[in-house]
């Protein structure tokens, strides 16, 4: 195991916050303490603000914006907020060995919302982004689209199936999809 320094206390930014925590599913994947991990930034519900970005604004009551743009401005600085602290999660990923590679050649991560649009609650066409490091033998550098209503579920089934564990369904699955 790493000679780590030990946070002493809960960190007030939410950013530093956010970070340790991926840095705990970093050491637990360099460990081998697990090879499974979720890390949600925020519940649907939830009412996190972000006064590190400057406004104290919920989250949730921004992406109810009907069209106002001052509030679509934000839900936009939230959003690119959240993909630098996953290029974070990456990137730390990227530089911790794992054997004749790193942890992120042998990974297979998802990073997505449970909805498309929050102003209109809805749950198709969602985003998702998949990185496949390259012992999982998932082609990269492409944009998928699956037909209008592919559930999601075959998507993580296919995931699964990709990790050797095969399931007739999961979820409301109807099947596989083609990575």
């Amino acid at each position: 195991m790493p000679d780590i320094e030990k946070p002493i206390g809960i960190p007030e930014k939410f950013s530093d916050y956010a970070k340790l925590m991926l840095d705990l599913q970093v050491l637990a994947f360099q460990g081998d303490i697990t090879r499974v991990g979720t890390f949600m930034v925020g519940h649907e519900m939830g009412g996190r603000a972000y006064p590190e970005l400057g406004f104290g604004d919920q989250h949730h009551s921004l992406t109810h914006h009907q069209g106002d743009k001052a509030k679509i401005a934000k839900v936009i600085q939230i959003n690119i907020f959240h993909a630098q602290l996953y290029r974070y999660f990456l990137e730390k990923m990227r530089s911790t060995p794992d054997g004749d590679g790193s942890l992120l050649d042998r990974s297979l991560l998802v990073y997505g919302s449970p909805l498309s649009d929050g102003n209109m609650h809805l749950y198709k066409d969602l985003p998702v982004l998949l990185v496949a490091g390259a012992a999982t033998s998932i082609a990269g550098n492409r944009h998928l689209r699956f037909a209008g209503e592919t559930p999601m579920a075959n998507f993580y089934l296919t995931l699964l199936d990709r990790m050797g564990v095969t399931l007739e369904r999961f979820g409301d699955s109807t099947g596989g999809v083609s990575l």
